[in-house]
């Protein structure tokens, strides 16, 4: 069984579709990020950078104790070893799927979550920062969409690198992209809406949360966006 401490985000999104795709047994613990729960200790004794998703691992590969997992990439490379699934196995399959998981991590997740910041969260509109990060953005864009032209998935067959990157590229409207400016990366984008467990895992994000909403209260924003040092020490 594996405990999935969850909010719905898109880095949420992406350990719920791999657990729905790979059919493995969990439950998911809550963590509302605008009240403040990534900073409880129970959270914050597997999430050290109190950010969400986490996961444990009740029954790790060679038995002892539980395993705990930080990080959406890592969560992913994890669940890959264990069940064997959305990983090849050879060398050459294998880096070609983790390059692509480290440039959402690395690329696509932060640029679109700066996208996200000041487009539709900063109290103030800031021109310079919004052109920045949605013109980032849109390079991103292009850069997937090329890779897609002459293949099904990212990294050819259906990987953990899909389902990093799918869950960013659902709001693309709101990150002021034009989705048809990218035949390749749309015609994927909707192979991927269709998959069953991608739509089992939207729908597990709405029945747990079914007011989402850009909107956020003053007290989230100081939840959210107003962390120093100073709240790790707290804890």
């Amino acid at each position: 069984m594996i405990d999935l401490h969850y909010w719905t985000t898109p880095n949420g999104h992406k350990v719920t579709i791999f657990l729905e795709e790979a059919k493995i047994p969990y439950r998911i613990h809550l963590v509302n990020i605008g009240k403040g729960d990534q900073f409880k200790p129970e959270f914050l004794a597997i999430a050290p950078n109190n950010r969400m998703p986490a996961i444990v691992d009740n029954e790790p590969e060679g038995g002892g104790a539980p395993i705990s997992v930080f990080e959406s990439g890592a969560i992913l490379m994890y669940l890959a070893e264990k069940t064997g699934q959305f990983m090849p196995a050879d060398t050459r399959g294998r880096y070609d799927v983790i390059q692509w998981l480290f440039w959402q991590m690395a690329g696509l997740g932060p640029m679109a979550g700066q996208n996200h910041h000041f487009a539709i969260y900063a109290p103030e509109p800031l021109p310079y920062a919004i052109d920045r990060y949605v013109r980032e953005t849109n390079r991103l864009y292009g850069v997937l969409n090329k890779q897609l032209a002459h293949r099904d998935y990212i990294a050819g067959a259906y990987s953990i690198a899909d389902m990093a990157c799918y869950p960013w590229i659902v709001p693309h409207k709101r990150q002021g992209q034009n989705i048809d400016d990218f035949p390749h990366l749309k015609r994927w984008f909707e192979a991927m809406h269709a998959r069953k467990a991608v739509i089992r895992a939207y729908e597990i994000s709405k029945e747990l949360n079914p007011n989402q909403t850009t909107t956020r209260s003053e007290e989230e924003r100081k939840i959210l966006f107003g962390q120093t040092a100073a709240v790790v020490k707290g804890n």
